[in-house]
C-alpha cells in the first residue's frame, strides 16, 4: 500500500473529523494540494464556509495551500474582503449598507487595501486557533504556533508564535533548509514518498539526498 488515497474525502477510516481539503473545496479562488488535512470535531467539511473569511467571487485574492500541510481546528485564513478603505477620516464602510450612502463613493478604493494572493507552501503545520492575514506567504515546512496570527511573510521552515506573530527560530541551519528545498520530497511520486518515509521522518539529510 501507498497510503491513503489523495482522493479519499476522510482518509481516518471515514471519520468526519478529518478531511482531506481538496476534495471539498468548492470556490474558484482556492487551490490546495494533495494530502493536506484540516481537523474539526465538528465542522471539518465546513472549511471554506467557516476558516476561510471575507472570500468573494472576485477580487479578494486567491487562497493556495500546498501539497502535506496539516490544519488543526481553529486554522482561519482572512481574505482581503474583510479590509476597509483607510485612506478618509472614517474606515466605517458606509456604501455597503446603501440607502442613499453609496452616493459619491468610488468602489477602487476597497482595492487600495487588497494585498494579492495568500500563499502557503508544502508540509506547513498550522497549530490550534491559529489565524492567517490577507496576502501572507508562508514558505516550505513552517510551523504556525498555536493561537498565532501572522500578518507578514513566513521564510521556510521557521517556528512563528504569538500575536503579532514573531519567528523564533528556524527548525535548520541554512545549508540544511537550501537542501531541502532542492530536494523538495512533496513532490516526489508517491510510491517514492512510501519508500522513503523513514528518512523524510527523519533528521538525516544524507538519508534524503541518497533518495534522490
Amino acid at each position: 500500500m501507498l497510503g491513503p488515497s489523495p482522493d479519499t474525502r476522510h482518509p481516518f477510516n471515514g471519520e468526519p473529523h478529518t478531511v482531506f481539503l481538496k476534495n471539498i473545496i468548492t470556490h474558484p479562488m482556492i487551490e490546495v494540494g494533495d494530502y493536506t488535512y484540516f481537523n474539526d470535531p465538528e465542522f471539518a467539511a465546513e472549511f471554506e464556509k467557516r476558516n476561510v473569511l471575507y472570500h468573494y467571487e472576485s477580487g479578494t485574492g486567491r487562497l493556495v495551500i500546498g501539497r502535506y500541510c496539516a490544519l488543526a481546528t481553529g486554522t482561519t485564513f482572512q481574505m482581503n474582503g474583510g479590509n476597509h478603505p483607510m485612506d478618509g477620516f472614517s474606515t466605517y464602510p458606509f456604501s455597503i449598507f446603501g440607502n442613499g450612502w453609496e452616493e459619491g463613493f468610488d468602489p477602487a478604493t476597497f482595492a487600495q487595501a487588497n494585498r494579492g494572493d495568500t500563499i502557503v507552501g508544502n508540509d506547513v503545520w498550522f497549530g490550534r486557533d491559529c489565524h492567517i492575514m490577507p496576502g501572507v506567504t508562508i514558505g516550505d515546512g513552517a510551523i504556525i504556533g498555536a493561537k498565532a496570527v501572522v500578518a507578514k511573510d513566513v521564510p521556510p521552515y521557521a517556528i512563528v508564535v504569538g500575536n503579532p506573530g514573531r519567528i523564533v527560530r528556524r527548525r535548520f541551519d541554512e545549508a540544511t533548509i537550501a537542501e531541502l528545498l532542492d530536494i523538495a520530497w512533496w513532490n516526489w511520486p508517491a510510491d517514492k514518498v512510501k519508500r522513503n518515509l523513514d528518512a523524510i521522518r527523519g533528521n538525516k539529510i544524507e538519508l534524503l539526498r541518497e533518495a534522490i
